[in-house]
């Protein structure tokens, strides 16, 4: 049970003083799932990405110009637009003994202006003080106070992420708000650790994140941020710890086969298997002949052929009479991998069945009651697979597809369907040893460096979005010598605050060019809207898929050969390799765009270099991981498990071996956690949501 002192923190985050229901949804779009609504503890860690120095300059000619400027000044006029111009801003000008400042207002709510600005009054202005003709100007500054509202202004204001409904003084307020909710908890760090590291208390590292008390206590290599990117990889590894302990502990049961099936499958298969391949089915099948455990991590590049790596381990399983799961992030992902596996399976003499949240009625009754007496041999499918009333007869091995989507949660939940279940994890995402030993610390791992033969290289250009009209002609060009393009953009719809292409309105304006020949497909669409799409697109009939990233993971379409990715300066290395590997699948030749909006900050154009010079997933891992750090690879949410949200890039290597130290010693001097420390422990696992850990503690 969850320790009550950190109850206020798994509150609703509508329990806090001026979180009502509209804003309390705009907080479950950008901080809660699709299991549970945004919570105190998520606004905790929504931690600032940056900050404002509110400090006030001592006059308006002391005022930094081109930064964000402070100051006292006095009313002095108020200048309407001029008569006839409608569209011509509203201006005040603001002035004190040295100088003088332009307010300028465009669409401006001229009433609003004239009671919280009268003639006459002193009001504290900051904002970005700019240069104008020579004049100071301050275009719709950002705060206008009295002296009372004044006070109560941070002097350094942190800057948050932010969505649709919620403003960037409402997020500080209610950040502050789930700061103080924060207690003080016993300390879980080792001592002599907690000494020569010089970090402060959690709660204190907390406060000072929410409430900076100076520019650089907001980055990421403050001790403050040290501290709690600390606790989070020291919980993480405890977790790993204990599930590797428990996997050592846990008898497993040998699944041996005579070979037959898989000969049968490979005799099937178009191509030959890689020497990479061959020896991650001889690793796979070796870790299932013994009386432990697997739990194995296949990692390779995009096209590498994980796939048929997993299905060779699945009839290794069929041939020991026991059954097999995969697992997909995706239900358009577990389609795709069912409907290319079953025949493969058929050949052999499998039954191979899909299981997604979307089978219903008499065709699930139908799956359940095959997986529940041996029937079906493979089950494909979502998390529907590991959902209470899914029983298998005896469940040999699970394999989980794009483990970087799931978490230990996940895994553990599938491998407690049957008895002693073998573990396969795959990622398409290349990741440096380093981030492996951090995030799969618990998993033995098998690489595939090599790409099947026959594979072609991608030719990857950038291109300036000024140059559009151009991509449509050549686009155009490709789909009339037979090609098929992949059309991505960020967003679904046109967005008001962010200027980037929204798939619905790049799909509007490409099928007033190319008719019927332009499909969409986005996460947003019903899910049999986006089967369709994607079946359209898969048979030919629509020859352009305009989509957002939602084609990133595992799509394959051989016929396509282009791919155009709008705005490409948004999207980091590994999402941009992900989208690239959805091309090139083929026999033909192909091409990726990379439309970008110039100019281009330092990381952006390193970004588009690397994606030119380079298809080797490993390399642009590497880069990625010096462009971005591990952050953002261990970063991504994980469904029902918000994993790695404090720790950056910043939080070096040093640190992390610390916490896998201090991780193994604290288990084995005290393997329940019983001692005083070892209860604070268990606080810290709560606390970071790695309450799996102690779940395996209660099983002994």
């Amino acid at each position: 049970m969850r320790p009550s002192i950190l109850d206020p923190l798994f509150a609703p985050a509508t329990t806090l003083s001026g979180v009502g229901p509209k804003l309390g949804k705009a907080l479950d779009k950008l901080l809660g799932d699709e299991t549970r609504p945004a919570r105190v503890i998520d606004l905790l860690f929504h931690l600032p990405t940056g900050a404002v120095d509110r400090r006030p300059s001592a006059s308006i000619s002391d005022a930094p110009i081109g930064e964000i400027a402070t100051f006292s000044a006095r009313v002095a006029e108020h200048r309407p637009a001029p008569p006839g111009k409608a569209k011509a801003p509203y201006r005040i000008i603001v002035e004190d003994e040295t100088g003088d400042v332009t307010l300028v207002f465009f669409h401006a709510d001229i009433r609003h202006l004239l009671q919280t600005m009268p003639i006459g009054e002193y009001r504290i202005i900051s904002g970005k003080l700019e240069l104008w003709d020579g004049m100071r100007q301050m275009v719709h500054p950002d705060r206008i106070m009295d002296a009372k509202a004044f006070a109560t202004l941070p002097a350094i204001e942190p800057v948050y992420g932010l969505t649709e409904g919620i403003g960037a003084r409402v997020m500080t307020r209610i950040a502050a708000g789930a700061a103080e909710k924060c207690p003080d908890l016993a300390e879980w760090q080792d001592s002599g650790f907690h000494a020569r590291s010089g970090f402060p208390s959690f709660i204190t590292a907390m406060q000072a994140l929410h409430h900076p008390p100076d520019l650089r206590a907001v980055q990421a290599d403050t001790i403050a941020r040290r501290r709690v990117g600390y606790d989070e990889l020291l919980a993480s590894q405890i977790a790993l710890a204990l599930v590797r302990r428990q996997q050592k502990k846990a008898a497993g049961r040998v699944t041996a086969g005579d070979g037959a099936i898989r000969r049968a499958i490979e005799a099937t298969l178009p191509f030959s298997l890689t020497d990479g391949q061959r020896k991650a089915v001889a690793d796979i099948h070796d870790d299932m002949e013994k009386p432990e455990r697997m739990l194995r991590l296949l990692q390779g590049d995009v096209g590498s052929g994980k796939t048929v790596v997993a299905l060779m381990a699945m009839a290794a399983a069929a041939e020991a009479n026991r059954q097999s799961v995969m697992m997909a992030p995706t239900e358009i992902l577990a389609r795709q991998h069912a409907e290319r596996l079953a025949p493969l399976a058929q050949s052999a003499g499998l039954k191979l069945a899909l299981l997604t949240g979307r089978e219903k009625g008499a065709g699930r009754r139908q799956v359940l009651e095959g997986l529940a007496n041996g029937e079906i041999d493979i089950a494909v499918g979502t998390h529907a697979l590991f959902q209470e009333g899914v029983v298998f007869h005896d469940l040999a091995l699970a394999v989980v597809d794009e483990q970087h989507r799931f978490g230990v949660h996940q895994r553990l939940l599938l491998g407690s369907k049957g008895e002693a279940v073998d573990v396969l994890v795959m990622t398409a995402t290349p990741i440096p040893r380093t981030l492996s030993l951090t995030w799969f610390g618990d998993m033995d791992i098998s690489v595939l460096s090599e790409k099947p033969a026959g594979r072609k290289p991608i030719v990857t250009r950038a291109i300036s979005s000024e140059r559009h009209d151009e991509v449509v002609g050549a686009v155009g060009r490709a789909v009339d010598a037979g090609a098929q393009v992949y059309w991505v953009c960020p967003l679904v719809q046109e967005s008001d605050t962010l200027d980037v292409a929204a798939a619905q309105e790049r799909f509007e304006a490409l099928r007033e060019v190319f008719g019927a020949k332009v499909g969409l497909l986005h996460g947003q669409m019903p899910g049999r809207d986006k089967d369709a799409a994607m079946a359209a697109f898969s048979t030919g009939e629509t020859r352009i898929l305009v989509s957002t990233t939602v084609i990133e993971v595992g799509v394959d379409v051989p016929n396509a050969s282009v791919m155009v990715i709008e705005h490409a300066e948004r999207f980091g290395l590994a999402q941009l390799h992900q989208l690239r590997g959805r091309i090139g699948r083929g026999s033909a030749a192909s091409t990726c765009l990379l439309l970008y909006k110039g100019p281009l900050g330092p990381v952006a154009e390193a970004r588009l270099t690397i994606m030119r010079e380079t298809e080797d997933g490993f390399r642009i891992a590497e880069e990625d991981l010096r462009l971005r750090g591990e952050g953002e690879v261990l970063g991504t949410k994980q469904s029902g498990s918000p994993d790695w949200r404090i720790a950056r890039p910043e939080i070096d290597g040093d640190l992390l071996a610390a916490a896998r130290d201090d991780a193994r010693l604290l288990i084995e001097r005290d393997p329940q956690l019983e001692t005083p420390r070892g209860q604070a422990v268990r606080t810290l696992l709560y606390l970071f949501e790695r309450d799996v850990a102690i779940r395996l503690l209660r099983a002994g």
